[in-house]
């Protein structure tokens, strides 16, 4: 990867850190209003209808012109606050789906509500800003339902020039890498027969889907240290004493980049033929959603997010390990179209889980949204750079042209 590209001193045009930092302390009880009525109320991908209208409501009476639904999803949602003269197109995404059975183990209402609290900031501290500040709502980013690829092939993202968004941790970084991520399930089908009375006329797809499972296990020690494969069984029968006709294994299949994971989706679908030519049943292996793209971080806005922070109190963010496990979002595939950060913001004890219902309770707490206000100042100041000063996207558009 190519030396990061100098990084601009800040515009003198745009507004001040100082007037952010009180803006977004005059928005401070809205933001954790809306954060915790998210928070109260988890809903599943493309169901975030409560989350949607809170946002959207929000957003509209600080006088964006909001469009929603948006890129054909019901609850996605685009906020634009334009002045009317020329300029770049800066989005701030906003999060907000939940986790089955556990909420909001993720903060998705952090990132919601500070998203949307950094705009507001943006456009208060500096109401005459040229070009188009946004908030574009992105659901079903779990559960790969990939709100973001689906946007993006919708046309939304035409014409951003940057975005921005942050994600609650239990550490803050500047930028962490993703992995790129295929979502997939692996259907047999067998034959059904009476399990006690006439075993041997059936063909068990529950059979097949174990030692499918079973092959997954073996091929772990030769896979990449970079890779992570892991799934669950979502159909295994009906009955007990029926021979399951069907069965269903939904897993993930993730590495460093997409490349490298289409190779090892191959070797899983192999495994999957294996498994049903091994106990007489049939095997098919589809995905169920798109790819994820593995991440690319913009350093020169990451800095900027980062140097914001740290003086407003964050002294220990720093850039994030490449060699440390990670996790994926649909982010990694529109890293690939514009520029983008994602930090990430301490909100919890060092080694406390994400998807957890410990993080769950963590995003909850009055430190979260400490932190939350935070991580908004500094998503306020690249959004208003980004708009303002021409030399720092310049900066930021020439590192993503360069990677």
């Amino acid at each position: 990867m190519p030396a990061a590209s100098p990084i601009p001193a800040p515009a003198a045009t745009a507004a001040s850190t100082e007037t952010l930092t009180a803006e977004l302390t005059a928005l401070r009880l809205r933001m954790e209003e809306v954060s915790r009525a998210v928070h109260r109320r988890p809903e599943l991908k493309f169901a975030e209808f409560h989350a949607r209208d809170v946002l959207t409501g929000w957003l509209g009476e600080e006088g964006f012109t909001v469009e929603s639904p948006a890129g054909g999803m019901e609850t996605a949602f685009v906020a634009v606050h334009r002045t009317g003269t020329p300029g770049p197109y800066v989005a701030v995404l906003a999060e907000y789906d939940a986790l089955p059975g556990i909420g909001h183990g993720c903060g998705h209402n952090l990132i919601a509500a500070g998203g949307a609290a950094a705009a507001i900031a943006a456009v208060r501290a500096m109401p005459d800003h040229p070009g188009t500040i946004a908030v574009i709502g992105t659901p079903g980013e779990e559960m790969g339902g990939a709100g973001k690829i689906r946007l993006a092939d919708a046309g939304v993202f035409e014409g951003v020039d940057a975005a921005v968004m942050f994600h609650p941790a239990d550490r803050s970084l500047t930028a962490r890498h993703g992995l790129a991520a295929a979502h997939l399930r692996a259907d047999f089908r067998g034959v059904s027969a009476h399990a006690a009375k006439s075993p041997w006329e059936g063909r068990s797809a529950l059979a097949a889907a174990q030692l499918f499972l079973q092959a997954l296990d073996a091929m772990r020690q030769f896979m990449p240290p970079t890779a992570r494969v892991h799934g669950i069984v979502t159909d295994g029968g009906q009955a007990p004493n029926v021979v399951p006709a069907h069965a269903s294994v939904d897993l993930y299949v993730r590495d460093r980049t997409a490349a490298s994971a289409e190779v090892l989706v191959e070797r899983v679908r192999k495994a999957a033929l294996g498994a049903a030519l091994a106990t007489e049943t049939e095997a098919e292996l589809a995905e169920t959603g798109p790819m994820y793209a593995d991440r690319r971080n913009n350093s020169v806005m990451a800095e900027r997010f980062g140097d914001t922070v740290r003086g407003l109190g964050l002294a220990d963010i720093v850039p994030g390990d490449p060699d440390t496990p990670a996790g994926s979002s649909d982010i990694g595939n529109l890293s690939q179209l514009v520029p983008v950060i994602h930090p990430y913001v301490q909100i919890a004890p060092h080694g406390t889980p994400s998807h957890s219902e410990a993080m769950r309770e963590a995003a909850a707490t009055g430190f979260a949204h400490d932190r939350a206000q935070i991580a908004a100042t500094g998503l306020a100041r690249v959004v208003l750079d980004l708009a303002a000063d021409p030399v720092f996207l310049a900066a930021a558009r020439a590192e993503f042209d360069g990677a």
